[in-house]
């Protein structure tokens, strides 16, 4: 089984569910929704929900519709660590011009050779503190949840491990989380150590939500895993796709 769950947009989903006949694999529609909580960037999932909704539809449009303006922000501050060109080359990379992201920005610096790989790129330049990282107003999380549900889809927290929050500030996140109809959470991720799943599986126990694992896989060789090389998830948790 596949889900597919691009930034902010469905239109890849029909070509991947097409692919994904081609595999003769079962296919899921898939969303990954940009929020703001407490001033932190954290990502919520989306599974098995109609595409077509128009709130859901409408509610990623007005995501998107900042991207372009957020991208200019980013390369006027690389511009002024010597790292010009950035905007134009960043959207090279972006087959669609209004959901350029941090990962196109970080394509053309490793293809610049300012970083040896995305990855890098991301702890230099990318996240809050270094020299291309600017904020942006996104979605709440009621917002985020109140689309997917609204569509009939099941929400999941998408790689936890890596948010910068404490173990009581995770807890009041989860609690909120839960309390506005979130249903799932990732506990095996591309970007989680064994310590992430431990935790997340826990907490998933815990809070009684369903498991969800994915891969974070954005492309060949800039991704912690490919497609399909993921461990399971533990035992003893419930897994999301059970509720497709």
């Amino acid at each position: 089984m596949l889900a597919l769950t691009d930034h902010d947009d469905l239109e890849g989903l029909p070509s991947a569910r097409a692919a994904a006949a081609v595999a003769g694999m079962a296919f899921v529609n898939g969303v990954e929704i940009s929020i703001e909580w407490e001033s932190l960037q954290i990502h919520i999932l989306g599974y098995a929900f109609d595409a077509a909704d128009p709130a859901l539809n409408a509610g990623l449009t007005s995501i998107r519709s900042g991207r372009i303006e957020r991208a200019r922000r980013m390369s006027a501050e690389l511009a002024k660590v010597g790292i010009g060109g950035a905007f134009e080359g960043a959207m090279r990379y972006a087959a669609n011009p209004s959901l350029i992201s941090r990962a196109h920005f970080g394509r053309f610096l490793v293809e610049t050779g300012v970083a040896k790989d995305l990855r890098s790129v991301f702890e230099s330049y990318l996240v809050p503190g270094r020299p291309g990282y600017v904020d942006h107003r996104w979605a709440t999380l009621a917002d985020s949840l109140s689309w997917i549900l609204g569509a009939g889809g099941i929400a999941a927290v998408a790689h936890p491990g890596r948010y910068k929050l404490s173990r009581a500030d995770m807890r009041r996140f989860l609690a909120e989380y839960k309390e506005l109809g979130g249903q799932a959470i990732e506990v095996v991720s591309g970007s989680h150590t064994q310590e992430h799943v431990d935790t997340f599986g826990r907490l998933a126990r815990e809070y009684g939500f369903l498991a969800s694992r994915g891969s974070d896989f954005h492309g060949p060789g800039e991704s912690y895993f490919d497609l399909g090389q993921l461990a399971p998830l533990p035992d003893g948790l419930k897994p999301v796709w059970e509720a497709f």
